[in-house]
């Protein structure tokens, strides 16, 4: 076997430079192209010699025509960067416009030279420009509009305020605000300058008002290019997959959340699924399908990404997948934390160990409370529905959250070899007596749902209470659960996933190094915010083995966005733009699952 490293040398270098170069350059071009338009000391500096010959300065109109390159090559430098065909072709069309307005009005052979050396670069490197647009919807051309709106009257208040000593009078906050909000429109404002400066800023605010309008308009009208979905022929292929092979990883079930797109090998034996977020095209566990046909899914994942310039990573894939994706791709794997699988044969109520556990749940059934687990489809339809509305009504954000190992969904077609766990407790505050309102959900208190792994394991997906409920309802559920797995041939259940457990578990233990109990306090700080110590704590409980999960990043750079987009995916950062009107989404229709065969029912579970 070839050593990454050097199979990384035998390659050649990874992607070219030039982009990346060229988008900081623009950035950097406009940046100096924005200070000239604006401050009126720096045009006057030994930095405006500089200046002078970038494109963007042009003749008696240099202050507006300044801010307006300054802007677009700011908004195309991120797009150069990551070798998009669309920002290319704009660099393309607008350099040469630049070029001749640099010789028709400051008649600047060095400014036309510069501008078309840019532009020589960028054609002789265009084969490195190709990647597609990204997802999109129209709602980006709203957010545009706010973003740039807020900017450009920002901009604009430096602007009004940057001429001091040519204001005629004292003119308020609230006239300068005025001047612009006018200005951005292309009218006068309140606000008079002299000696000719009222035509600087006047242009420069009806330039980035005319910069606002013109990408806003274009995003509302440009062709939407939609996410990946999982389209019900995908379901299909990925289910049979499912049947032969989904007992070789706890979160294969979950690629079949239908926000996900998915990519096959050439062979069709094994598939990769997939979400974008934020320019991350981000994986959860391993591959589908055989192990044999891993590589040939993994590199159409690869091309896939580069086809659109996307970052690629994989959240929570085993040892065995992180393995392949190294060997596979070059990518580097770093441990992200453990999940806690519990045998069903080895676990027991007996011991020291569970004494807490053990007198949590016998408190709460001399509370009253009674469990039932069951196969999904042995609910009949009014109480799975009632079921679902309890779900979604105890959740406690207005997101569902979970990408890695959630399915955002229950009962749906296919799914009726999914465990559901329910507590239940019958008492006058239902209103059984008449003394009070009857509750929507009857005694219905707390809900866990498990999705099938494999034939003889399930992998919990979800967990929901009543806030009312005594506290433990998740411990009573999750026994209650194990107890009843022989009956239903499970012999291992999948808990939740413990983010950097090793570090928690090792920085406080005695003889722990200062480094290693600063990194525990630290993550100890962030359990305030995210769920780390406290769902730790919470799977140890059940004496569970640790399973080792990783993260597969290209290089060390990649780590903070992939890890904001993995929290963006996780719902647990939502930057998408409130609805006014929110649409009802209609119950989705059944889909067609003929070769899922029920199978018979199993007797039903009860845990006094």
């Amino acid at each position: 076997m070839v050593p990454v490293r050097v199979r990384r040398i035998l390659r050649g270098p990874r992607p070219e430079k030039v982009p990346t170069l060229v988008g900081t350059a623009c950035t950097l071009v406009g940046l100096i192209d924005i200070a000239a338009g604006v401050f009126p000391r720096f045009r006057a500096s030994r930095m405006h010699a500089l200046a002078e010959v970038l494109p963007g300065t042009l003749g008696p109109l240099s202050a507006a025509l300044s801010l307006s390159a300054g802007v677009l090559l700011l908004l195309l430098a991120h797009g150069l960067k990551r070798h998009k065909r669309r920002a290319w072709r704009a660099a393309v069309v607008l350099l040469p416009l630049g070029a001749a307005a640099q010789f028709v009005w400051r008649h600047s052979v060095l400014g036309a030279l510069l501008s078309l050396v840019l532009l020589a670069l960028l054609l002789r490197h265009r084969d490195e420009f190709g990647a597609l647009p990204d997802p999109r919807s129209r709602w980006r051309a709203l957010a545009n509009f706010v973003v740039m709106g807020g900017g450009s009257i920002a901009l604009g208040l430096v602007i009004v305020s940057a001429h001091p000593r040519r204001v005629l009078g004292s003119p308020s906050l609230a006239d300068r605000l005025e001047h612009v909000l006018y200005g951005l429109f292309g009218f006068e404002g309140p606000v008079g300058y002299s000696n000719g400066v009222d035509w600087t800023v006047g242009y420069s605010l009806g330039a980035l008002g005319m910069l606002t309008a013109l990408t806003t308009i274009y995003l509302a009208f440009r062709p939407e290019h939609p996410a990946a979905r999982l389209t019900d022929e995908d379901e299909l292929r990925l289910r049979a997959l499912l049947d032969q092979h989904g007992g070789r990883d706890s979160l294969g079930h979950f690629a079949l959340r239908r926000d996900k797109g998915v990519v096959f090998s050439p062979s069709g034996k094994a598939a990769v699924c997939y979400r974008v977020v934020s320019g991350v095209m981000l994986a959860s566990g391993d591959p589908i399908g055989d192990v044999e046909a891993w590589p040939g899914a993994i590199e159409r994942f690869m091309d896939e990404a580069k086809a659109h310039s996307w970052t690629p990573a994989v959240m929570g894939c085993s040892e065995t997948g992180g393995q392949v994706w190294t060997r596979e791709t070059g990518l580097d794997a770093l441990e992200l934390g453990d999940e806690a699988v519990v045998d069903v044969a080895d676990f027991s109520l007996s011991g020291r160990a569970m004494r807490n556990v053990r007198q949590m749940v016998k408190r709460i059934e001399r509370g009253g409370y009674t469990t039932q687990v069951r196969r999904v489809r042995d609910l009949d339809d009014a109480e799975l529905e009632r079921v679902r509305r309890a779900a979604a009504d105890w959740r406690g954000t207005d997101t569902e959250r979970g990408f890695s190992m959630a399915l955002g969904r229950i009962g749906a077609p296919g799914d009726g070899d999914a465990v559901i766990a329910t507590a239940h407790r019958t008492d006058p505050a239902d209103g059984t007596d008449g003394s009070a309102t009857a509750s929507p959900y009857g005694d219905l208190k707390a809900i866990i749902h498990f999705v099938p792994w494999g034939t003889d394991g399930m992998s919990l997906e979800l967990m929901r209470r009543d806030r009312s409920a005594d506290p433990g309802m998740n411990e009573l559920l999750i026994v209650a659960a194990l107890q009843a797995s022989p009956a239903l041939g499970i012999a291992r259940v999948s808990l939740n996933f413990a983010m950097f457990r090793s570090a928690l578990a090792r920085g406080e233990k005695i003889g722990a190094g200062p480094v290693l109990r600063v990194w525990r306090g630290l993550l100890v700080f962030l359990s305030r915010w995210f769920q780390i110590e406290s769902l730790y704590k919470f799977n140890a409980k059940f004496r569970p083995r640790w399973e080792p999960r990783f993260v597969v990043y290209r290089t060390s750079r990649d780590l903070p966005r992939i890890g904001f987009a993995a929290m963006q995916a996780e719902g647990f950062v939502n930057l998408s733009l409130p609805r006014p009107f929110p649409r009802r989404r209609p119950a989705p229709a059944p889909r067609p699952c003929a070769h899922i065969v029920p199978a018979p029912a199993e007797r039903e579970v009860r845990a006094a």
